[in-house]
């Protein structure tokens, strides 16, 4: 007998000004990619934001495209999508530990993530999971991604500038040297 679980989903944010996020995606399953990225526009949408949309070829670049986007762009927040079946490999395990932890550690640096890389068994999970209009994963990684926006706003401090990295156009100095890298 199937036993029908609820869970608390907490009520979407409101915002001030508006919102903008860079959903990116790895189409490596394209039916279960479309299908994240439907939930993540329309949760996104439904909060009044707007967002960009880039694809990249698997789930281990989606982080790096993020990384640069939060380098050089001036998105509010991201939504990483994608899907992982497990194989005959042990690749499984490195694709989705290694995409796991590189979006927590961005994320732990200030970035706004929603994590919807799908992580499953079989195809029959990954359909389940990703249907708009079922489990919905790619509006709850949307959701989740705009609930940090609305923290970091809350809490009224700017993402940009967060640790040791340089502004653009701004020089690296070496501490206690007063000269760039690389130089006598």
């Amino acid at each position: 007998m199937a036993v029908s679980e609820t869970h608390h989903v907490l009520a979407r944010p409101d915002f001030d000004a508006p919102v903008r996020l860079l959903i990116v995606v790895a189409p490596y399953y394209k039916d279960i990619a479309d299908q994240l990225v439907a939930g993540a526009r329309a949760e996104i949408e439904a909060a009044g934001g707007t967002w960009d949309l880039v694809e990249v070829p698997g789930a281990l670049e989606v982080p790096t495209a993020i990384a640069i986007a939060e380098q050089l762009s001036n998105f509010d927040g991201y939504v990483a999508l994608g899907c992982v079946i497990r194989g005959e490999t042990t690749h499984y395990e490195t694709v989705c530990n290694d995409s796991s932890r590189a979006l927590q550690l961005m994320g732990l640096q200030g970035a706004c993530i929603g994590n919807g890389i799908l992580t499953v068994e079989n195809r029959g999970q990954a359909v389940v999971r990703a249907d708009a209009n079922g489990q919905n994963k790619g509006g709850g990684a949307a959701a989740a991604a705009l609930h940090l926006i609305a923290l970091t706003r809350r809490w009224g401090k700017a993402r940009k500038g967060v640790g040791f990295r340089p502004g653009v156009g701004e020089d690296i100095r070496l501490a206690g040297t007063g000269k760039e890298p690389g130089t006598a």
